[in-house]
């Protein structure tokens, strides 16, 4: 089936206005692209990110429109929005933009499936490769980590996520207990139970995540008998913290961001034992300073670097 495309260009003040006319009129399926409101929630969620895509910004820049999707051969929906629009910008007594109208058709094509197009097998190191579900078999010889793309929490694209599995081929982890904090997907626990580890702990504050883990957990054949999937924040949950600290670690994963491994560094020796190795992630380069300054006040030696774009890795001990 093939479909229009319609963008309507407008501006900040007027994209309550134009969404509130088009779902009245019975068109729901609408999605918005303003700059303020990308920037008001990126202002609300600033803990949780250090890096924007530049691209993306630019993308975005004085954006305010709206788009929905109709059938190609539904002209009687086209011609209601049209005319909608055009009421509106006759009796229009605030700055609503231009108001006007784009239409591109669109290719015929299966969008149920063509997303999957977005998600190949990605071989990662010498050892891992990170599949889709729909792809579990496609495993080049490698040790598979499979996971639904669709569920987002990290999918092991971004080099943050690629640098810790590196780190982790590196590491004897046949036998270990290891413990994800901000664990998102899963990716890294089920990757270190791949290489060996006997058991895998997921922290993530996002409480949806603890599901989306605990399915990808299965896609690769690993119940709870091996994988926990757990919500909370270790720094503020008492009560978590010690149910966290009744089992010993060789390994701790943290890919997170620069300020929250600020946060956590104070709490991570907790966690480490003489033979323990830290993976920390998620460091932009900009802000790799400030992060050794909190591991260094915390105790913790950095034994090695990985650097891939902007992004640095830090392999990382407790000073005994």
């Amino acid at each position: 089936m093939e479909y229009l495309e319609l963008t309507v260009s407008t501006s900040p003040r007027g994209i309550d206005t134009v969404v509130n006319l088009l779902t009245a009129a019975g068109f729901e399926d609408l999605v918005i692209e303003d700059q303020q409101e990308f920037e008001a929630f990126l202002e609300e969620n600033r803990a949780y990110w250090d890096y924007i895509d530049e691209g993306l910004e630019e993308k975005l820049q004085g954006l305010s429109q709206i788009k929905l999707y109709i059938e190609k051969e539904d002209r009687a929906a086209l011609s209601r929005i049209q005319t909608l629009l055009e009421d509106l910008r006759k009796k229009q007594d605030i700055k609503l933009g231009s108001l006007a109208l784009k239409v591109e058709a669109l290719p015929e094509t299966d969008w149920s499936e063509s997303w999957k197009e977005n998600y190949p097998p990605q071989p990662v190191g010498q050892k891992l490769i990170v599949l889709p579900y729909w792809m579990a078999d496609e495993t080049q010889g490698r040790l598979p980590v499979i996971l639904d793309p669709g569920l987002t929490f990290g999918t092991g694209a971004h080099p943050s996520t690629r640098m810790v599995m590196e780190f982790m081929e590196e590491l004897p982890l046949q036998g270990a207990h290891c413990l994800d904090l901000g664990s998102g997907s899963g990716i890294l626990s089920i990757a270190a139970l791949r290489l060996g580890a006997e058991s895998a702990t997921g922290v993530d504050i996002d409480p949806k995540a603890e599901d989306i883990a605990r399915e990808n957990a299965a896609y690769n054949g690993y119940d709870a008998g091996c994988f926990t999937a757990l919500t909370g924040n270790v720094t503020a949950d008492k009560k978590l913290m010690g149910t966290l600290q009744n089992k010993t670690y060789k390994l701790v994963l943290v890919n997170i961001v620069a300020d929250v491994i600020i946060g956590l560094a104070p709490v991570l020796p907790q966690f480490l034992q003489k033979d323990s190795i830290l993976l920390l992630s998620g460091i932009l380069d900009t802000r790799l300073q400030d992060v050794l300054q909190a591991l260094n006040a915390a105790k913790l030696e950095v034994l090695e670097q990985k650097a891939q774009e902007d992004w640095r890795s830090l392999k990382v001990r407790k000073i005994q």
